[in-house]
């Protein structure tokens, strides 16, 4: 079992694990029970007869959504001594989690992007129409018209942008990542990153790490893009003057802590829950002047904080301010 390049498991007559190979092991890890207990295989191990083989497939949606095919055949044990000799299932498992993600992507794609994409290009499509008749003669119009044009183009860019990364994401989601991440690399990439991000704002920032160096495994490139989203959001729509604060601590239940909060006004308590959600945006009584973002930056950062085992916890008060909180583990 070891030698094969395929996830195998031995299973007891009852469905119980006797040995996982490596690949197993690597591919599933702690959600391996979980592939095993599913009712759709327990069904497919009462299902087999004689010696044929059964297969089934199914969707698992925690710890992270996964789609897994596993074949079953009956497996005799008989290795010389008659306390060796007992019967046994053998189950073949194949992740087609990337597979099913490049297929919803796909069909997600075009149902988000044709729906958030509508409104911009009929805004395009009728300037252009007015630039071509009433106002092609009209400079000043045409100057006017012209940069509404180039704002809407820009949000129709940023959004398609953030659903190809919100794909790519979403296609990793069930592939925990094994490199180590230093705390001190992350803190020298936002020392530049975010000196862009704040350089028109009228925004103030404080990040706080560790003295010492901690490493964690991780996607240093996606833990970068989930903080940046969330002091992006705190900027956006903290109002002027916001104070931003990020703080890394590793005294949290032996995790390691990611907190980005704020002084602005505030979320009301019912938007919350919702926050995640693809496209849901909160709407205010200054929604006129407050910007206007895609909808996606909390998606995905809920995406990256799964995919790394994390946890997420979102936490505002009205004219108190907004603080966000992730808890990864420092070990796989």
């Amino acid at each position: 079992m070891e030698l094969l390049p395929m996830a195998v498991v031995l299973l007891d007559p009852n469905g119980r694990i006797l040995h996982a190979n490596r690949e197993a092991v690597a591919q599933f890890g702690n959600a391996l029970n979980a592939v095993m207990r599913h009712p759709y295989a327990q069904a497919a191990m009462l299902d087999m007869a004689g010696e044929g083989a059964v297969s089934t497939q199914y969707e698992l949606t925690v710890p992270v959504r996964r789609f897994v095919q596993v074949t079953f055949a009956p497996w005799h044990l008989d290795w010389g001594a008659p306390e060796w000799r007992s019967d046994a299932i053998i189950a073949v498992l194949d992740d087609r989690s990337e597979a099913d993600a490049l297929d919803r992507m796909r069909a997600d794609f075009v149902a988000y992007a044709s729906h958030e994409l509508r409104t911009p290009l009929a805004s395009l499509i009728g300037f252009i129409e007015t630039l071509r008749g009433p106002a092609a003669d009209d400079p000043a119009a045409q100057r006017q018209f012209l940069t509404i044009m180039a704002g809407q183009a820009a949000r129709m860019q940023r959004l398609i942008d953030r659903l190809l990364y919100l794909s790519r994401v979403q296609r990793l989601e069930h592939s925990r990542p094994k490199e180590l991440v230093s705390t001190q690399d992350i803190q020298d990439r936002l020392m530049d990153e975010t000196a862009v991000l704040l350089r028109d704002a009228d925004a103030s920032f404080r990040m706080t790490v560790p003295e010492e160096d901690v490493f964690f495994p991780g996607d240093e490139d996606q833990i970068v893009q989930v903080i940046l989203n969330l002091v992006e959001n705190a900027v956006k729509y903290g109002g002027a003057g916001v104070a931003v604060r990020l703080t890394i601590e590793t005294n949290v239940q032996n995790g390691l802590s990611i907190v980005v909060g704020d002084n602005g006004p505030g979320i009301e308590a019912q938007h919350l829950p919702r926050l995640t959600e693809r496209f849901y945006r909160v709407e205010t009584r200054n929604a006129v002047a407050q910007p206007s973002g895609t909808g996606l930056g909390l998606a995905i950062v809920k995406h990256i904080v799964d995919r790394h085992g994390g946890k997420l916890t979102l936490d505002s008060r009205l004219g108190v301010g907004t603080q966000c909180t992730i808890v990864l583990p420092l070990a796989l």
